[in-house]
């Protein structure tokens, strides 16, 4: 059976706060944990009210403290914001607290706009992409350290968190078959080079002490109520908010409404439709379908989803919806 696993983006949703964010990630968190899903991970944004979840490593301590097996992580963190070292100390740090759970996805963009990306203290001006290298100084300083090792991460060094890559282009794709790692590709946003980035990591992967052979996750926004059209009336939150996103318009996680989405150009409802190209939006008849076949297409090793809903009450019922499809899935396979 492949594993679910959730993204929390830990959204800031409009007529609530950043701790109603905080608190409805911990729900989330638990009830993931409840229903059988592998893993929850936090993604780190910075400068958008519509994220709560920017201090990524402080939020995942969070939903760590509120739940016992469920492995928890990072989905991701972007590397460039920030020096290995101190990476490695928060994630070091967490796997003392959660001995077992913690995973570390990394990215390589900022995970935002470049003026905040300045902001964040991070040298932008040498020219010179120093993320393979950040990568593998990460890695090692997590490791055991050498008998001269000058440069110690404590908490960090032995903790020896599990590195995941994330994309949505072919760099990290040929990153992560050149250093033997897991690989996810973030089709729940970027969907076109999906399967050439796939076809690049299972066929350059060269197998490391970490991994063997290529494991593969893939994304997806997912919207489950207990009909198609509540379904795609909950969905209508995602479309406006990736419409703000186009426009640079900065505001929470809108609630649902047709009328807002009756308002967009036809640039902007093509743009989100072949973004979101595979969100699996619609009654547990209509995900298990797409879903189906979506999985079957990329034989992904694990999939994670994202639930982009308004209401939390409704987040936790298409969580609870999509866990009942697993068994399903498994047995049309």
């Amino acid at each position: 059976m492949i594993p679910f696993s959730i993204l929390d983006l830990s959204q800031i949703s409009e007529g609530g706060t950043v701790s109603d964010a905080l608190a409805n990630s911990a729900r989330m968190a638990q009830a993931a944990e409840a229903a059988g899903y592998h893993r929850y991970w936090l993604a780190e944004h910075h400068g958008m009210p519509a994220i709560a979840s920017a201090a990524t490593a402080i939020v995942i301590a969070h939903v760590g403290q509120a739940t016992k097996t469920i492995r928890i992580g990072s989905g991701g963190i972007m590397l460039p914001n920030h020096s290995p070292l101190v990476i490695a100390e928060q994630f070091g740090t967490l796997e003392a607290l959660f001995p077992g759970r913690v995973d570390l996805g990394l990215g390589r963009a900022p995970g935002t706009d470049m003026m905040t990306a300045r902001a964040l203290r991070r040298n932008m001006d040498s020219g010179v992409d120093s993320f393979p290298n950040d990568v593998v100084e990460l890695q090692a300083l997590m490791d055991a350290p050498d008998e001269n090792q000058r440069i110690l991460a404590v908490p960090g060094m032995n903790a020896k968190v599990p590195i995941w890559l994330l994309g949505s282009s072919l760099y990290s794709a040929q990153l992560a078959a050149q250093l033997g790692l897991p690989y996810a590709f973030a089709s729940h946003f970027a969907p076109e080079l999906l399967f050439e980035a796939l076809h690049i990591y299972r066929s350059r992967f060269q197998p490391s002490e970490h991994l063997e052979k290529p494991h593969t996750v893939v994304g997806v926004m997912g919207v489950a109520a207990d009909s198609d059209a509540e379904a795609e009336f909950l969905y209508t939150s995602m479309q406006q908010s990736f419409a703000n996103l186009r426009r640079n318009v900065r505001k929470p996680f809108p609630k649902p409404s047709y009328d807002a989405i009756a308002d967009l150009s036809p640039e902007e409802s093509a743009m989100i439709d072949h973004m979101l190209r595979y969100a699996m939006v619609g009654s547990s008849a209509t995900i298990a379908k797409r879903l189906t076949a979506f999985l079957d297409q990329t034989q992904a090793d694990e999939l994670i989803i994202s639930m982009p809903i308004h209401d939390i009450e409704a987040r936790l019922r298409s969580l609870e919806l999509f866990a009942a499809l697993q068994p399903k899935l498994r047995a049309a396979a």
